[in-house]
């Protein structure tokens, strides 16, 4: 199950105290499908890393379920991310020298012993989910763009994470490829319950959201 979000009186500033986000309180449920849209520059995704512990923030909270995130030091969120954040990034970020298992594995490599053979097992799974179970084997760089961000996918939900955080995930696909990726998000986080907020400017995810909040100039206007 996803875990729920809470936000108070969150800041991030950038050199010289410039702001580039400001968000009074905002609350999402747990299992909830969040799109956050607005200009390029507005601070969408800051957001996403202020919420991901990947920034430092000048003030405020951040609240995963029981866990605030914003009182832990460097090493805490990152094993926090470790074991509750899936991230899903524009630019896939793959290993090109590791074939398309290796990539969606990745995680084992830096999970506790005991932990391996479940993310091992769950990347295997998550490729063949998403069409991608006779390609394990093949090396990502021979891959379409719209493959390639399906190993990304399934890299960041190998460990079942209850929270997908994804930051303009069809900005470098096709309109097919986009479409086909956008169900395979929306339709994991419904059927597993997951936590997903996606931060994109494409129109055809908002439409797979439950609700969409708009950034504009480092604050949250409203919802859609």
């Amino acid at each position: 199950m996803g875990l729920a979000l809470s936000v108070r009186d969150l800041v991030v500033e950038g050199d010289r105290g410039r702001r580039l986000l400001r968000i009074g309180a905002l609350d999402i449920p747990a299992g909830s499908r969040v799109g956050v849209r607005g200009p390029s520059g507005a601070g969408k995704s800051t957001f996403l890393y202020a919420i991901a512990g990947l920034v430092a923030l000048k003030a405020g909270t951040v609240t995963w379920g029981d866990e605030t995130i914003s009182a832990m030091n460097a090493s805490q969120r990152a094993r926090f991310r470790r074991e509750r954040v899936g991230m899903i990034f524009q630019d896939f970020l793959l290993f090109e020298e590791l074939p398309a298992l290796g990539n969606a594995a990745l995680a084992a490599g830096y999970a506790e012993r005991a932990e391996r053979g479940r993310i091992a097992d769950g990347a295997a799974a998550m490729l063949a989910h998403l069409g991608l179970g006779d390609h394990a084997d093949r090396a990502v760089d021979t891959g379409s763009g719209g493959e390639r961000q399906r190993v990304a996918v399934a890299r960041a939900l190998a460990a079942d994470p209850p929270i997908i955080l994804a930051d303009e995930p069809t900005a470098s696909l096709d309109r097919a490829a986009a479409d086909r990726l956008i169900g395979d998000l929306a339709d994991l986080a419904e059927t597993r319950g997951k936590t997903l907020i996606a931060v994109s400017h494409d129109a055809a995810l908002h439409e797979r959201m439950d609700r969409v909040i708009d950034i504009v100039d480092g604050c949250w206007t409203g919802e859609g």
